[in-house]
């Protein structure tokens, strides 16, 4: 068949298992893996093996950078201690305990094949949050299970990197930890600097098209240079999308944010949704490759394999929320002592404090009393704001026993766990069991805790359906946002600006020989409200960094300045 026409119908297959899974209640990556294994039986098609390569290279940066662009960083910075725990310690007991458990059960598989596996299995997928999100759960749940899909996929392939490489060749421990750590350490150094470049680069770009058309390439910018240096190319790939999604706000222009979301929308959706279209066209081929035992050994493995991957997450968050509710015991004891910082800096003087993390009290380094320059009141009062900001985040979404409950079922595989096993090189032994055992569990979480969540997330009264905004802050947002407008109504001459509207009201009594000035005081006021809009963007970015209000809503009201400037901006082009 030729490539076109595959395309062709992949992409309406995409589309219709997108459209039909809402309406049928099965979660769109079951219902293309589906359709991938009802295509494979058709006696007209071949059997289909896909390349590692093409997963690893092709469709994993550019997946994994696409999230890390859409990750709320205020939130993932607030929860970050507890995001770490999930995606690094957990993955690392899972592959190992997997492993173990593979050995045993499987005779003469190698303990790095039995890691491998563990690895595979052991990321959880971005499927939970879009759930956790309809049925109006808790922010920060969803902050915390978006920030481990996103991490853990790349710590698991670094792992599974790390394991592969162990079979055959004698591999210490210690030697293991240390391409851990370059693998981690040197691809934030890469990834940072190409996230950096992006925004330099593209920020000097004004063709929308071109711009758009350079951001497809920062996953592979970010990917191969990381690789060639012994690092990991996917860990490069989400922390340049990490430095893009936060700094994208300041560097680009609105039509440039807008064409670029829509696009990065529309390759995340292929390409998530052909790796389990794919996986479902290479299921009889993976099951012909298990040899004598067929489908018996995968399937009770995986039963086994599923069974341990939820007891290992349940005893995991259960430690973790045990933690967080000590964490906010000893956070709260800070808030006497930020009352007291800030009554000193209204009085004009701060001293040599340190201000710790959120779980601990504010230390003095010296008792020495000094003047607050005038340049360092603004950044004593930010550093107040942003603690009292994640005092009260940590006050209104604390986590329970119910929230841990949640937060273990969401638990579940997807794409990055098929995708992952398909990067297994072909000479590495039981590389078809690794693969089959893995989509039978990632199936099987989807189908098992995916149409089980939402029903869970109600009987545990966590699922109140409140998907909007709060009234009350987004009133108070929009009230800084008009305060910041009056600012540079201020400081630009309102009068002048005043004295437009009252002649543009009047435009209609004019007569045509007056169209050039008319057109000359449009064009000035249309500059007026660039220029405001402009300043009530800086003042939600200046928001953003202290995080007083959601990054939903900021998202919101950013993408609200966005449409008043391309309105804008259209209508300026036709007085042109």
């Amino acid at each position: 068949m030729e490539l076109e026409v595959v395309a062709i119908i992949g992409v309406l297959l995409v589309v219709a298992a997108s459209t039909l899974a809402p309406k049928i209640g099965v979660a769109s990556p079951l219902l293309l893996v589906a359709l991938g294994f009802g295509i494979s039986l058709l006696p007209m098609v071949e059997p289909v093996a896909i390349p590692p390569e093409l997963i690893l290279g092709g469709i994993l940066p550019p997946l994994l950078y696409a999230s890390a662009v859409d990750t709320p960083v205020m939130e993932f910075r607030r929860d970050l201690s507890t995001i770490s725990v999930f995606s690094v310690l957990l993955v690392v007991i899972t592959a190992v305990v997997v492993g173990l458990i593979g050995v045993a059960v499987v005779p003469g598989m190698p303990l790095g094949v039995g890691i491998a596996l563990g690895a595979v299995i052991s990321p959880t997928d971005a499927v939970a949050t879009s759930i956790i999100r309809k049925a109006g759960i808790s922010k920060r749940i969803v902050t915390i299970l978006q920030g481990e899909s996103m991490l853990n996929d790349a710590s698991a392939l670094v792992l599974l990197r790390a394991a592969v490489a162990s079979v055959g060749v004698g591999v210490s421990l210690l030697q293991v930890a240390g391409q851990f750590v370059w693998a981690v350490a040197g691809a934030v150094l890469i990834g940072g600097l190409i996230g950096w470049l992006n925004l330099v680069v593209r920020g000097r770009i004004r063709q929308v098209s071109a711009n758009v058309a350079l951001s497809l390439i920062i996953p592979f910018v970010a990917y191969l240079p990381a690789e060639e240096l012994g690092a990991s190319g996917l860990v490069a790939a989400v922390v340049a999308g990490l430095v893009t999604g936060y700094g994208t706000p300041a560097w680009m222009g609105a039509q440039v944010r807008i064409a670029e979301r829509s696009v990065w929308k529309t390759i995340e959706l292929i390409l998530e949704s052909a790796v389990f279209l794919l996986v479902g066209l290479e299921l009889p081929t993976l099951a012909a490759d298990t040899g004598e035992s067929g489908l018996l050994l995968p399937a009770v493995l995986a039963v086994t394999l599923g069974a341990v991957v939820v007891v290992l997450r349940t005893g995991m968050v259960a430690w973790s929320v045990w933690k967080l509710a000590r964490r906010h015991r000893r956070a709260e004891s800070g808030r006497e002592r930020i009352g007291q910082l800030q009554a000193r800096l209204d009085a004009g003087q701060a001293g040599g404090e340190r201000f710790p993390r959120a779980d601990g009290p504010i230390r003095r380094q010296g008792s020495r009393r000094t003047s607050a320059p005038r340049d360092r009141v603004g950044q004593w009062q930010r550093m107040l704001d942003r603690r009292r900001a994640d005092l009260d985040y940590l006050a209104a979404e604390r986590l329970g026993w119910r929230e841990g409950g949640v937060l273990v079922w969401a638990g579940m595989r997807g794409a990055v766990t098929i995708a992952a096993a398909q990067t297994l090189p072909s000479e590495v032994p039981y590389r078809s069991l690794v693969i089959l055992v893995a989509t039978m569990v990632a199936v099987g979480t989807l189908v098992i805790q995916g149409l089980t969540l939402l029903p869970l997330t109600k009987r545990l009264g966590l699922a109140d359906g409140r998907t909007g905004t709060d009234p009350g802050q987004w009133d108070a947002l929009q009230a800084e946002l008009d305060a910041a407008a009056l600012d540079r109504l201020a400081t630009s001459g309102n009068q002048r600006a005043a004295a437009l509207v009252e002649k543009l009201r009047a435009r209609l009594e004019r007569s045509d020989t007056e169209a050039d000035d008319q057109r000359a005081d449009a064009a000035e006021l249309t500059d007026v409200r660039l220029s405001v809009i402009e300043a009530q963007r800086s003042r939600l970015l200046e928001l953003r960094g202290v995080g007083t209000y959601p990054s939903t809503m900021m998202d919101d009201a950013l993408a609200q300045l966005d449409a008043a400037q391309i309105g804008i901006e259209l209508r300026q082009q036709y007085l042109d």
